[in-house]
């Protein structure tokens, strides 16, 4: 699959196929190329739990859809929650000097990299900002001290899922050459 391809079929996922499962191959390989993301000083300030259990898929989904929301995670049949761990010495002494969050950053990055990698296996995702961090930690076993930081839905888009059009700001928007 050509680069700009992947990019055009990559979209957050509102319809997913209960029914299909996730092969287990598939996670694996998603979660072999985030590895691979680069990261400040190569810090990695992140891990990830794999969810595929289907009653923790099921608890992890109900953890989304506080006040309405993100009711299309039911239908997802697998969850990959990223955990914020602790920065590397130099990634983030090199923050504080130059007052950036390296740490967002790679997380970040390594965003991108799941979702592309599970849109490339014909996978789809959505991912998740809205979720009960204090329900995950205790249903996931995560220390209490640590951060979830992002939740992805994974699953197959329903057969009636579409592509939708891309409306992005134009390019003249958000570039300036000098």
């Amino acid at each position: 699959m050509q680069l700009k391809e992947l990019f055009c079929l990559r979209q957050s996922c509102r319809n997913f196929d209960a029914e299909r499962k996730v092969e287990k191959e598939k996670l694996e390989n998603i979660m072999e190329l985030a590895r691979l993301a680069p990261s400040a000083c190569n810090s990695q300030p992140y891990s990830f739990i794999v969810v595929t259990d289907d009653e923790l898929v099921k608890e992890v989904a109900r953890c989304t859809q506080s006040m309405g929301m993100n009711k299309h995670c039911s239908a997802a049949r697998a969850f990959i929650v990223m955990v914020e761990e602790n920065a590397g010495l130099l990634a983030k002494t090199g923050g504080r000097l130059k007052d950036q969050d390296y740490a967002s950053i790679d997380m970040g990055i390594v965003s991108a990299h799941i979702v592309l990698a599970a849109t490339e296996q014909g996978l789809s995702t959505c991912m998740i900002g809205w979720f009960d961090e204090k329900k995950l930690k205790e249903i996931l076993q995560i220390d209490e001290k640590k951060r979830v930081r992002l939740v992805f839905a994974v699953g197959y888009a329903a057969a009636d899922d579409k592509i939708r059009e891309k409306k992005r700001k134009d390019l003249d928007k958000l570039v300036t050459y000098r």
